[in-house]
């Protein structure tokens, strides 16, 4: 047993000091009030439980911990990042993934199948849960691709899922690009309550796009630099902008906006048709890493269709659901300007518009939860032009700074977003301060300075935009059930 005491209580719908008491993995009870002792909270706690709960046995095994006026709120949930595991472990590998997991405070997390091999069956999904867990930190669930090995055609694998080991299924990295195929992935998939979380890109845009940003990296190498290097050309008292004319500056981030600008399109574009899939197919869909405004616009759409419905949704069909996710870089940053134009990463970075019409999703509803899309690469992939951050060691510092302290959202939503939504959607009993759930807790100074320096991450990826940044709000401990 043990017994946390002396904290700020913290979920969706509580911010109070209290103390919790845990057992066997669950929360047993939730307490209210100022306990700065184990005496007090002792007193408080066998007032409010069961005498069972609290034997002559159980006395002598009780641990406290003293919270010391620390927050202690749910552990956070992700629903998309990347461990790179298996077979491309020069990333990251398992361990240093569920290090870099721990010390971002997240208990519970949705991985990507675009590894080496693709995961493409239930049984290699399996496998790595089983390896993760093994570890004894936090909890994975291993997604399936769409289609075997990302083949775009070939669906049968998907005939042997269970939603209870697999709730989720993803082409992520890429959309599937039949329309065909992928209204059959949706069926197999609702008539098992099965997710379909959709990378929305049209395929043949995304492949213009890719043109547009070869060429800009090919400029950027003609004078002997990588893009990483590029990113610091804001920076005038850098001597590497001697090192380039303004000119050929310039023409690569012109290439960049083009190619930007492409990925806008082919987001907008595979958002709606996955959409209109989903709604035939009766299916549940989680959009992933939503960026522009007009893709938010049409989730609140269906959401809203959704809501206007007047048929039964209790006569035990399958139904069309929509649920979205957008991460800490789209929120917090803009691709139009500074450093954060060399910042590459899948979708890109959008203007202010756009990012303002994420946070209005967020406030509003329409956008369900924040998910890091942790894609570690390494030093030499990244500065080939490699898209993606890596993101779990800053989501809770940089989302509380941008959207609390910046934005004015309450700390109670934050943890709705971070927590207690991607857990309803995952059909987990998690992410709530909950008599009877699950014991995945996490230790927070939301008032904490602290600066950003990715060597001291623990993934193995070091590439973060937050390099250097002053950020509020800091995970000071995770406790797994």
């Amino acid at each position: 047993m043990k017994i946390i005491y002396n904290a700020i209580l913290l979920d969706e719908s509580m911010r109070t000091r209290g103390a919790i008491v845990l057992d066997r993995k669950k929360i047993v009870r939730v307490l209210k009030g100022n306990f700065k002792t184990e005496s007090a909270v002792l007193e408080g706690a066998k007032s409010a439980c069961d005498k069972k709960v609290f034997s002559k046995k159980s006395l002598s095994h009780i641990e406290f911990v003293n919270a010391n006026g620390l927050t202690l709120a749910p552990a956070f949930i992700d629903m998309h990042a990347h461990f790179r595991y298996p077979g491309l472990t020069q990333k990251e590998d398992l361990q240093s993934a569920l290090n870099a997991a721990a010390a971002g405070g997240f208990g519970t997390l949705v991985l990507m199948p675009n590894t080496n091999p693709v995961v493409s069956s239930k049984e290699l999904a399996i496998k790595i849960d089983g390896e993760a867990a093994a570890q004894k930190k936090s909890q994975v669930f291993q997604t399936v691709s769409i289609t075997k090995d990302f083949d775009g055609a070939t669906i049968s694998h998907l005939d042997s899922l269970e939603k209870k080991s697999t709730p989720v299924i993803s082409e992520d990295g890429r959309d599937v690009e039949s329309a065909a195929v992928m209204l059959e992935a949706m069926q197999s998939a609702a008539k098992k309550g099965i997710i379909v979380a959709c990378h929305s890109e049209d395929c043949a845009l995304a492949i213009k796009a890719k043109f547009y940003r070869k060429q800009a990296l090919e400029i950027i190498t003609n004078y002997n630099m990588n893009i990483q290097d590029l990113s610091q050309i804001c920076d005038k008292k850098n001597k590497i902008s001697e090192k380039i004319p303004k000119l050929a500056i310039n023409e690569a981030k012109k290439n960049i906006f083009i190619a930007n600008s492409i990925l806008e399109l082919a987001e907008d574009i595979a958002t709606e048709r996955n959409i209109a899939i989903a709604r035939k197919a009766n299916c549940k869909i989680h959009i992933c890493h939503v960026s522009t405004k007009n893709s938010i616009d049409a989730v609140r759409r269906a959401k809203k269709d959704i809501a206007n419905l007047k048929e039964n949704i209790a006569s035990g069909k399958p139904q069309f659901q929509i649920t979205c996710e957008v991460t800490p870089h789209h929120l917090g940053l803009i691709g139009t300007r500074g450093k954060e134009i060399f910042e590459f990463v899948n979708p890109p970075l959008r203007g202010e518009e756009d990012r303002a019409a994420l946070i209005q999703a967020l406030r509003d509803g329409t956008a369900d939860v924040i998910a890091t899309d942790h894609a570690p690469h390494t030093a030499c992939d990244k500065a080939a032009g490699a898209p993606g951050f890596s993101g779990l060691e800053t989501a809770y510092a940089f989302c509380h700074t941008v959207l609390v302290e910046q934005e004015n959202f309450s700390e109670q939503k934050l943890s709705q977003l971070m927590s207690a939504n991607p857990a309803r959607i995952l059909g987990l009993k998690k992410g709530l301060l909950k008599e009877g759930y699950d014991a995945d807790l996490v230790l927070l100074d939301p008032q904490e300075k602290w600066k950003v320096r990715s060597a001291e991450f623990l993934s193995k990826g070091k590439s973060t935009p937050l390099e250097g940044k002053i950020l509020t709000g800091r995970v000071k401990k995770i406790l797994f059930s």
